[in-house]
């Protein structure tokens, strides 16, 4: 992509706002890498990827991205033999492992929808798993980098020796300060290091009553740091021991070291996943943030329509913003925007090519339902003064030095930006000059958005097919945007009227109206009358949308009702089946408990009878239920 025409549109900024949302510095550089790429197959994969994350973060169980340790350099570093971690990359390396591990095994929850563990199937799957090498490294390493007393047994038993000859020597040195005399004795009388050797503050007259070896002296020379007798020895033993520590620390760095070295690609691969992931989180929390939803990615020559689309900068800064609608079917290359020049097109010019680069590098973009995005193989751009004191350019030649790129670098599916086309030279030149490129531009197929205050070049869309006149709705009350687009109408200036609104002297205003040409005041009023048409015609769209909606409300409100009717029904239908078997299977245990009764106190004769009227009673039974059935039926 241009990066010129990035720089433009303040992409790169865009690209700091959603790195911040990254979890990590990994992450977060792979967000700030981002470019946008005219591969629809990646792009509709990367953003699959971007909304399966997004579930991730909004669903159960809950999901957060797991720390993302810098080794990059660190891993590259062993494929040398005998290089040797520190203990701060061992200890990134448990974390690499455990990050890799607990990922692993969250993308792969079943609770998770199938869908999403589909989409995330690959980052899985390059997470390499070493629980035994990550436990040995936390036992032997903490999280500060530090090599921990439990890594071997004579790293145990040789920081036991070292605390215990520390304690030993300060008691000597706390021993010797208190026999001090008092005007041999320091103001600040406490243990210090100098030259690694553990000493005690004396004054100069005082050194020879103390003894022993001198280690400095104050920045006044009054008074000297000396190291007593008595404590040389357990100094010397300190020495030894730190030495015999310091090799243990080594030897315990490359034994771990040599362990996790087999898996170095397969660290290399989780590192890679990690970041990734991280920045596929960074875009889903920018997407939720700022109520960013999918969209449709077409190729460029089909045209596009953008839905409520906010420009993401705008957006980023607090505050309403209002969203615009911007659609160009198949046939249409050249939208021509006219209108006044506080009218909000150049903000229209860069929110298009901020989503539209934002789309083509996987981030979700701010818009609504039903939009599809192009998707480009370059967005060049001429916008703003460009005017460079350092080359001699004036504004004009400026804008031309970026319209001669553009004119050699634009294809049949690239977009181009383009505002105040024709500025800064002579109005009939600069209309002329327009006229050509935007023919040419159209005529190769290029998409081409370009803003514009010259009367002349509205009769463009009249004459070369493929070009098509708008205009930004402009509130001539308020003296502010609207935002909204009117395709087939071109904009008027509003000129005279903004001069009426800020109270310029009216005889000012009427000669100035009458300096312009029949011709042009005819046209602007048939702009008007145009313009009102279409907010009548919008105004009744939006009335019949309204009503359409409330409409379908209205039905979904009686379905709803229904479905609960039903509902209902069902639910007594069904308690009223229980009871009835209930009542029966009642009556048949009252039915045997009164025939075992009757045998009990009958004799065989009355036996019979019994059993002939248990048999009667149970066929009742039988009926009553299959009435009550036929009833619930």
């Amino acid at each position: 992509m241009n990066a010129h025409a990035l720089g433009l549109l303040e992409f790169p900024r865009l690209l700091h706002l959603v790195a911040e949302r990254a979890a990590s510095a990994p992450g977060a550089a792979r967000v700030r890498a981002l470019a946008p790429s005219s591969d629809i197959a990646w792009l509709e994969g990367e953003h699959r990827r971007v909304t399966a994350v997004r579930a991730l973060l909004s669903g159960e169980p809950a999901w957060a991205p797991e720390p993302v340790p810098e080794l990059d350099a660190a891993i590259r570093r062993l494929r040398v033999v005998g290089t040797v971690w520190s203990g701060i990359e061992l200890a990134g390396g448990a974390i690499l492992l455990r990050s890799a591990r607990r990922t692993r095994e969250a993308l792969r929850d079943e609770r998770r929808a199938e869908l999403v563990r589909a989409v995330l199937a690959s980052f899985a799957d390059r997470m390499t798993v070493a629980h035994g090498d990550e436990e040995r490294i936390e036992r032997a390493i903490g999280e500060d980098g530090i090599v921990r007393d439990e890594a071997s047994s004579a790293m145990r038993r040789i920081r036991r020796e070292l605390r215990a000859s520390h304690g030993e020597l300060i008691r000597i040195l706390e021993r010797a300060m208190a026999s001090l005399e008092p005007h041999h004795r320091a103001p600040d009388m406490s243990v210090t290091v100098r030259e690694g050797r553990f000493v005690i503050p004396v004054r100069r007259e005082g050194v020879r009553s103390v003894g022993g070896i001198v280690h400095g002296a104050s920045g006044t020379g009054g008074m000297m740091f000396v190291e007593p007798p008595a404590a040389v020895e357990f100094g010397n033993r300190i020495r030894e021991l730190e030495a015999e520590e310091l090799e243990e620390v080594e030897r315990i760095l490359a034994e771990l070291t040599d362990a996790i070295r087999p898996l170095r690609d397969g660290l290399a691969d989780s590192l890679d996943a990690l970041a990734e992931m991280d920045s596929l989180h960074a875009r889903a929390r920018y997407a939720i943030h700022f109520g960013c939803t999918a969209c449709e990615l077409a190729p460029a020559q089909r045209g596009f329509s953008i839905r409520d689309g906010r420009h993401p900068l705008l957006l980023a800064r607090g505050g309403d913003v209002v969203p615009f609608d911007l659609a160009m079917e198949e046939g249409e290359r050249t939208l021509l925007v006219s209108g006044p020049n506080t009218g909000g097109k150049t903000v229209l010019l860069k929110a298009l090519g901020l989503i539209s680069t934002m789309a083509q590098s996987g981030i979700p973009v701010p818009v609504g339902a039903e939009t599809t995005v192009p998707v480009f193989d370059d967005v060049l751009a001429d916008i703003g003064d460009e005017q460079s004191i350092e080359a001699s350019l004036s504004t004009f030649s400026a804008h031309l030095k970026n319209l001669s790129e553009i004119l050699r670098g634009a294809t049949g599916s690239s977009l181009v930006l383009i505002d105040e086309l024709g500025s800064g030279t002579d109005p009939q030149e600069g209309a002329a000059l327009g006229w050509a490129i935007l023919e040419s531009l159209t005529m190769r197929g290029t998409t081409t958005l370009a803003s514009t205050h010259l009367g002349q070049l509205k009769e463009l869309a009249s004459q070369v097919n493929g070009v098509v006149n708008a205009s930004l709705q402009f509130d001539a009350v308020q003296l502010a945007p609207t935002y909204r687009l009117i395709k087939g109408v071109p904009g008027r200036s509003y000129g005279i009227s903004i001069a009426r609104r800020l109270n310029l002297p009216a005889d000012v205003v009427t000669r100035a109206e009458e300096r312009i040409p029949q011709g042009e005041r005819d046209m602007g009023a048939l702009i008007e009358r145009l313009e009102q048409k279409e907010e009548e015609l919008a105004s009744r769209e939006r009335e019949a949308l309204a009503m359409t909606e409330d409409a379908r409300s209205r039905i979904a409100s009686v379905v709803r009702r229904e479905q609960n009717v039903r509902e209902r029904e069902r639910t007594v239908e069904q308690s009223s089946r229980q009871e009835a078997r209930r009542y029966v299977l009642e009556a048949r245990q009252e039915i045997e408990r009164t025939i075992q009764e009757l045998k009990t106190k009958g004799d065989a004769a009355s036996d019979e009878a019994v059993e002939a009227l248990g048999r009667e009673a149970r066929r009742k039974a039988e009926e009553l239920a299959g009435k009550q059935a036929n009833v619930l039926q």
